[in-house]
């Protein structure tokens, strides 16, 4: 008898045991289906790409002997800014020194001949035929001369724009050779920076400059990490892809009014386009299988589905959706988790403003 209460009892608190972990089970159930859900967000969009840059000058040429000789006079000092036209250097040519100076002295033989020669036929003393044929031959003298002036003027190297020296080569008495390079003369008013694009950005910005050539706007970083202070301009896109790495080449103007960039430095490239009533949601509200993006979209029985979305632009807390989402759709934001497609939840609602609001890095 006191055997068969006690089998009784021990049976009662087994059912009561078990009971209690079903119903903490259940529970437990329960609450890994209470999230938080949200709405996308339409909204303008400034998408940011970084491209590695060289920057270069507009000109950038090299100064060149154009006669060889000894290197008379050095008239300018590395890092100078000059004006163009000013003389650079001067050479002086042995051979069309020597040769000017005869054919100058040959002019000025020419020209006496000529005076003697037009008094005696004012005089009547000799004809006008042999004045003529005296003045031709002082027109070819002074040609002659004219051309060995040339010549020597070619020792004269002077500057063909404003510009600012770079390194001088070769010191005052150097001997230098026809074709020597002396310095290189760079114009730094307004910088070139090349960059590499991709096929698919090019094709968003040729587009974009068809439309709206003044809302793409470029901004330099320079080596330092701080910004250039002046905004360019695509100033021209080259003519071929490289059938290599895909990528075509673009180039900002800069504005260099005090000539802070100089050529051959690097940087980074900033191109910010405007992207109007952009899909915008969280990153954490999605997750990926097998390299695709997906959402938990919550219908009206408080069903969640999972439901595919493309990505147009990634920022760092955000994505630009593409397409598989609408403004008017609730997704999941906290929780993704802990639930399955066609789990039945329970959702705080947030706001998307709050929900934007929070994130480190919200879009501009």
């Amino acid at each position: 008898m006191k055997a068969s209460a006690f089998l009784a009892g021990f049976t009662g608190l087994l059912f009561v045991s078990f009971s209690g972990c079903n119903k903490h089970h259940e529970e437990h159930h329960e609450e890994a289906h209470r999230v938080v859900a949200t709405t996308p967000v339409a909204k303008d969009v400034t998408i940011t790409q970084q491209y590695v840059c060289q920057i270069h000058s507009q000109r950038h040429i090299e100064l060149r002997a154009l006669e060889g000789g000894y290197l008379e006079q050095v008239t300018v000092k590395e890092g100078q800014a000059i004006k163009a036209g000013e003389s650079v250097f001067t050479v002086l040519p042995i051979l069309y020194k020597t040769k000017y100076d005869a054919e100058k002295a040959e002019a000025d033989l020419a020209q006496l001949e000529y005076n003697n020669t037009e008094r005696l036929a004012n005089d009547k003393v000799v004809s006008q035929n042999e004045l003529a044929l005296i003045k031709a031959k002082l027109n070819k003298a002074l040609a002659k001369a004219e051309q060995a002036k040339a010549e020597l003027n070619f020792a004269n190297v002077k500057a063909p724009f404003d510009g600012i020296i770079d390194r001088i080569h070769h010191q005052q008495g150097s001997l230098v050779e026809d074709g020597d390079v002396l310095t290189t003369l760079s114009d730094n008013s307004v910088m070139w920076v090349y960059f590499n694009v991709p096929e698919s950005r090019y094709l968003e910005y040729k587009e974009k400059l068809a439309k709206h050539q003044d809302e793409l706007q470029v901004e330099l970083v320079l080596a330092n990490g701080n910004k250039f202070q002046q905004i360019g301009k695509i100033g021209a896109i080259e003519a071929d892809f490289n059938n290599e790495t895909g990528n075509i080449a673009f180039r900002a103007d800069f504005p260099n009014p005090d000539r802070l960039l100089r050529h051959g430095q690097t940087g980074t490239v900033l191109i910010k386009r405007v992207i109007p009533n952009a899909v915008v949601i969280p990153q954490r509200a999605t997750f990926e299988i097998l390299d695709k993006r997906y959402v938990y979209v919550v219908d009206n029985e408080n069903v969640a589905h999972q439901r595919e979305i493309s990505i147009q632009n990634e920022l760092d807390d955000i994505f630009v959706i593409k397409g598989g989402l609408a403004v008017d759709d609730t997704i999941v934001l906290e929780g993704v988790r802990q639930i399955r497609d066609s789990d039945k939840v329970e959702f705080e609602a947030k706001e998307p403003a709050e929900v934007m609001a929070s994130l480190k890095n919200e879009a501009e």
